[in-house]
């Protein structure tokens, strides 16, 4: 699995494109806006699009992802379907935070702890990771050791769980009970921030290391 980090929006969201270098199919992953610097990426890199794929609602991470569909002709997979809560106020968030309107969408397939999504020939692991928000996952690629986290885990510090339907346990849960037994050598994309393995956060992070 080969990958590309795009920051985007004023939040400076880690979107990631996946792609499979068999077959030179790929996805976004949390496209949170700014739709011609990430069509212009995968120009660039050869990549054609066949899916988005979405940790979670939040407006830095899904704001951009109806207008790109709509765009690239292509389905929306994921988050969880509880994620509804935050996905259905897209419109509401974008005037919220000063993004520019979003276009409203449902997503073609909610996700599920144990599913799997495809990408080319790659196959991804989805865990369901609540915490941060109601329907969070986690695309999981075994072969190249790495996560796509979203706003679970960050290097050095983990999601906030201050907005609604936000639960503190349930993250630390998610956290030491999804991630943590994948293993310490893989690597993970947070949200926001630099990538981290699992090992590093269980050394030193503050909130969820092993001597937190």
């Amino acid at each position: 699995m080969k990958y590309r980090i795009i920051p985007v929006t004023p939040f400076e969201q880690n979107c990631t494109l996946l792609w499979c270098p068999e077959t030179m199919q790929g996805a976004f992953v949390d496209p949170g806006g700014d739709i011609e610097r990430l069509t212009d990426a995968a120009a660039r890199l050869g990549v054609h699009v066949e899916k988005i794929l979405l940790t979670h609602g939040h407006i830095d991470h899904a704001g951009g992802a109806g207008e790109l569909a709509t765009r690239l002709g292509v389905p929306i997979e994921g988050p969880q379907r509880e994620e509804s809560f935050w996905i259905d106020q897209l419109v509401a968030q974008s005037r919220s935070f000063g993004f520019p309107p979003a276009q409203p969408f449902t997503p073609d397939r909610w996700l599920e702890d144990g599913d799997t999504v495809t990408v080319g020939k790659e196959t991804l692991q989805v865990l369901y990771t609540p915490g941060h928000t109601p329907g969070h996952v986690v695309f999981y690629h075994a072969p190249s050791k790495l996560a796509l986290v979203g706003d679970v885990l960050f290097a050095g510090s983990i999601g906030r769980t201050d907005f609604p339907r936000g639960s503190y346990e349930a993250l630390i849960d998610s956290i030491k009970g999804k991630l943590w037994p994948l293993g310490d050598d893989v690597e993970f994309i947070s949200g926001h921030g630099p990538m981290s393995t699992f090992g590093a956060e269980r050394r030193s992070n503050p909130f969820v290391g092993d001597r937190a």
